[in-house]
């Protein structure tokens, strides 16, 4: 894609990226949405620690694309989706990176919860 805007702007901004070999599952309402030994771990200065799963691990029957998106100046424009589970319908739970800038290509395609805004998911290590 092309060099991102933040990281030129704010280089002291921290957005460090670490694969994770231990297996995490993601849950709603007691139904696994993604379970994988291949997850890229995500620390951002002033945010959350997020999981970022493969979507061959993720199940994708149980998500429906949102039109929303937005931008972020570090890693691009995220498209999102939302969970059907439980009997649950949470919107805009989930984004991904389908074209991320240059610096955070790591993220392309995979996906992420929106674990500390919503209760119901549940991000946890499984042996």
């Amino acid at each position: 894609m092309a060099k991102a805007p933040g990281h030129r702007e704010h280089p002291h901004h921290k957005v460090a990226e670490r694969p994770l070999t231990e297996r995490i599952r993601v849950s709603v309402a007691g139904t696994t949405i993604a379970d994988s030994s291949d997850v890229v771990r995500v620390e951002e200065d002033g945010s959350p620690i997020r999981y970022y799963f493969p979507r061959a691990d993720v199940d994708m029957k149980l998500l429906e694309p949102s039109a929303t998106t937005s931008q972020c100046p570090f890693k691009g424009v995220a498209n999102y989706f939302s969970i059907k589970a439980g009997g649950k319908e949470l919107r805009d739970a989930i984004w991904s990176y389908e074209n991320p800038y240059d610096e955070h290509l790591a993220l392309k395609g995979r996906l992420a919860f929106y674990d500390d805004k919503l209760p119901q998911i549940n991000i946890s290590p499984r042996p």
